[in-house]
């Protein structure tokens, strides 16, 4: 693993440089808060990897009952391919696709049709400065 490098005016780190967390939702998915390890203020945002076919990339979960929030989310496959359930529709994605997810109250998750997709989350409130949830505030392990 490398580490982010600081710039004068920005940080630049590599999917690898990321910290790794236990997702308990699926054991066999990385789960690494993108937005902690950056230090983003203004929205959410999460990668997962799947280690195995089958692999929850994010459970399936609505914003306002599991999450407690009214966070719109804006999914992107970076590599590998997926398959979305929202609602009652199952969604292929392939890399490059984007699923985006406006209503809090939908129903959506994701899983990992090849070993090692990788998918980018990122969600916010629209009108409202962003809060993060409690659970992402803990800190990072080492």
């Amino acid at each position: 693993m490398n580490d982010a490098t600081q710039h004068a005016h920005c940080t630049v780190a590599h999917i690898d440089d990321l910290v790794v967390v236990p997702y308990e939702e699926s054991p066999h998915t990385q789960w690494m808060p993108v937005r902690r390890f950056f230090g983003i203020g203004s929205f959410g945002s999460n990668l997962f990897r799947a280690t195995r076919v089958g692999d929850a990339l994010t459970f399936e979960h609505t914003e306002i009952e599991d999450a407690g929030t009214r966070h719109e989310e804006l999914f992107l496959v970076v590599s590998g391919h997926a398959t979305f359930k929202v609602d009652d529709e199952e969604i292929d994605a392939p890399a490059g696709t984007f699923v985006h997810v406006p209503d809090p109250a939908t129903k959506r998750g994701a899983y990992a049709r090849e070993a090692g997709t990788v998918l980018l989350a990122i969600g916010g409130e629209p009108g409202v400065v962003y809060s993060p949830s409690g659970w992402d505030t803990e800190p990072l392990p080492r």
